[in-house]
Parts: structure tokens; C-alpha cells; sequence
């Protein structure tokens, strides 16, 4: 009975050893942390950043500006130490207490040259957001709005930003939020929609500014290998119609 048992175990350890390279190969990742934005320069992004505010903004608010400087935690890892770095600031003011709030959001410039409205797509699937936050300890809420690969818009929390100077906020992507479509011809990542800052119905309004830097994402991007993969995403616009 014992040797009947000891080659039962054999063949198991056997099995799983020739089974473990195939169930890793069906689970492959490629982790890698990208920039979203530094908001150093708006050229090489294609985009800029605009601020709007709720029914109680104050007439003239919000104001958003570029200023030099970053977190002294990331300025040690720079290699170019003469580079003139940016980050967002944003002010903003509200005539009254209550459940306000402000977007920030992207523009860029449709085909008619007119600034619109730019969600922009993540590479991979996200597991993670990260930004620099300088508070000044004011108890509001910074949240994120993104949207997955079927147009819900999702609402998540950095949490609140009543700490002082610099901090690294950061957010998990839950597995709920789909972020590309089982179909090829879907849409196959998520997009950046707004960070919003609310307000406490009881924290003071009449002088608010935050400031951010360095949006960044941790993303998988691996993509697997098909025979005709270079179809997905294919123009039928000037093709032949019945």
C-alpha cells in the first residue's frame, strides 16, 4: 500500500511539473509603468487641461496655470537636473458650502480647429493610477472618472487631499470595470474621463488650490499573438457600398 501510494505521488509531481509552464503561458503579463502625463509640455502630449466648476462656482473660477517646480521625492531621479519642469495648479472659489465640485479635464483641437472635449485612452489594462498631490489640508475628495470599453463612465476615489504639500496618491482599478470588449472589432481600452474634486458640506470655499504632477499608470501590455491580428481596427469608410 505504501509503494502503490509513493507512485500515485510520483506520477502527480510528474504531471504538475509539465502542467505549470502551459498555465503560465495562458496567464502572460507584461507590467510596465508609463506617464500619462507630466504636464511639462502640452506639445508633446496633444493636449491641454481646462477646469469647470458646479452651479455655486465663483463668477471667474476655476483658473487653472502652469508653474515651475515638482516633489522634491521624484526631482533626485531626473536625469536632466536642467530641465525646466511644470506642474498644474488649480484655483478655485464656491459663493456657498455644500456638495460642490470641479472637473479637470483634456481638450484638443477637432478638425474644425476648435478646442473639444479629449478622453484619453490608457495603454494595456490598468491596474493601477498614481498622482503627485500638493494639499493644503483643505477636507475635500479627489476622484477620478474613467470609462470602459462599453461607455460607462466609472467614478473612483484617490481619496481625501487634507495633507500638506506633496503626497503620491494612488487608486486600484477594481476587476469590474471592463476594459476591453471580448469582441476584436470592440473597443479595447479604457479612457481617462476627468479628475474631480469635491468638496465637504462643511469645509470652508472661499480659497482653494491644489496643485499635480506626474499622472501615471501601472498597465499590463501584454498582447497576444494571432494569425491576422493586423485586421483589428480595420477602415471600411471609402470602401465600395451596395
Amino acid at each position: 500500500m505504501k509503494q502503490g501510494g509513493f507512485f500515485i505521488a510520483v506520477v502527480v509531481l510528474v504531471f504538475s511539473v509539465f502542467l505549470m509552464p502551459v498555465a503560465a503561458q495562458s496567464k502572460s503579463v507584461n507590467y510596465e509603468t508609463y506617464i500619462v502625463d507630466d504636464f511639462d509640455n502640452s506639445d508633446a502630449t496633444g493636449w491641454t487641461w481646462k477646469a469647470f466648476g458646479s452651479k455655486f462656482v465663483t463668477d471667474g473660477y476655476p483658473v487653472i496655470k502652469d508653474f515651475d517646480g515638482m516633489p522634491n521625492a521624484i526631482r533626485v531621479m531626473q536625469a536632466k537636473q536642467d530641465k525646466t519642469y511644470k506642474i498644474k495648479g488649480l484655483e478655485v472659489k464656491f459663493d456657498r458650502k455644500g456638495d460642490n465640485w470641479v472637473d479637470i479635464v483634456a481638450m484638443k483641437q477637432d478638425s474644425s480647429g476648435n478646442d473639444a472635449l479629449h478622453e484619453i485612452p490608457f495603454k494595456g489594462r490598468v491596474t493601477r493610477l498614481d498622482l503627485w498631490v500638493w494639499g493644503a489640508n483643505y477636507n475635500y475628495e479627489l476622484e477620478i472618472l474613467l470609462r470602459d470599453c462599453n461607455g460607462r463612465v466609472h467614478t473612483l476615489s484617490f481619496g481625501p487631499v487634507n495633507h500638506e504639500g506633496w503626497r503620491n496618491m494612488s487608486v486600484n482599478i477594481p476587476s469590474s470595470i471592463q476594459q476591453a470588449s471580448p469582441y476584436l472589432n470592440g473597443l479595447q481600452q479604457m479612457s481617462f474621463v476627468a479628475f474631480r474634486l469635491r468638496t465637504a458640506p462643511t469645509e470652508r470655499v472661499d480659497n482653494f488650490f491644489i496643485f499635480f504632477d506626474q499622472f501615471k499608470a501601472l498597465t499590463d501590455t501584454y498582447s497576444p499573438s494571432y494569425d491576422g491580428f493586423e485586421l483589428v481596427g480595420a477602415d471600411f469608410s471609402d470602401g465600395q457600398k451596395k
